[in-house]
């Protein structure tokens, strides 16, 4: 059961921090971190999330979960509690209208322990300039994203997918990508997801780029 137990607190460095600490600790599968404020949150490639009362932020933690997909599942769950309109940027965002982000995810393992944390931070009823809120309390919020998280881990691959490419923000629109290692950036379409979780890039001339998540930086041009 995701959410048993909980642990809340008022204030925190990162939730992921404290979440792992518990797993280290030997936390059980589900174990979840909420906090009214977080003070010093991590994005991807070491951006800053700072989550002032009113952003939600969770850190959950899951154990032998070996799926490729995670990801995936995780951001439909986050996108179900959205909203019908709410979008997916691969790999870790979620956005409501075009380019407003309204949630971020960032899932964090540490091989080779048997664990990993996946954090969760949703504008619940503040936000960052041009970010988009969802106008829901945290508290109330809360139950509705543990439900949903708990019902995704349970689906199966092909029903992740499914779901995952009916919110995609991307699909069919050009993009400015650079390749982990890549002296310059490429230009391509994207074009959906493979069954890995890859998101797939078509450069034109019959090439199509599967790209993974810690490989690349993303820029919607068109």
């Amino acid at each position: 059961m995701i959410g048993r137990p909980h642990v809340h607190l008022h204030t925190v460095g990162s939730t992921n921090d404290h979440a792992r600490g518990l797993a280290e600790a030997g936390a059980p599968h589900g174990t979840i971190v909420t906090a009214r404020q977080q003070t010093a949150g991590r994005g991807r490639q070491g951006r800053s999330w700072t989550s002032p009362p009113g952003v939600l932020p969770l850190s959950l933690v899951l154990r032998d979960v070996t799926s490729e997909l995670l990801p995936l599942t995780i951001a439909v769950a986050v996108a179900e509690v959205c909203g019908e309109s709410a979008r997916i940027k691969w790999p870790n965002d979620i956005w409501l209208g075009d380019g407003q982000k309204v949630a971020g995810i960032l899932i964090e393992a540490r091989p080779p322990a048997n664990w990993l944390v996946a954090g969760v931070g949703i504008n619940a009823t503040v936000g960052p300039p041009g970010a988009a809120v969802l106008g829901e309390p945290g508290p109330s919020l809360l139950p509705r994203l543990i439900t949903s998280l708990d019902r995704a881990l349970r689906l199966q691959d092909d029903e992740i997918l499914a779901t995952w490419r009916s919110r995609d923000a991307l699909l069919g629109r050009e993009i400015r990508f650079r390749a982990s290692g890549s002296d310059g950036e490429s230009v391509g379409v994207a074009c959906g997801v493979d069954s890995r979780g890859r998101l797939l890039v078509d450069r034109g001339g019959g090439v199509i780029d599967a790209l993974l998540a810690g490989e690349v930086h993303l820029t919607a041009v068109g």
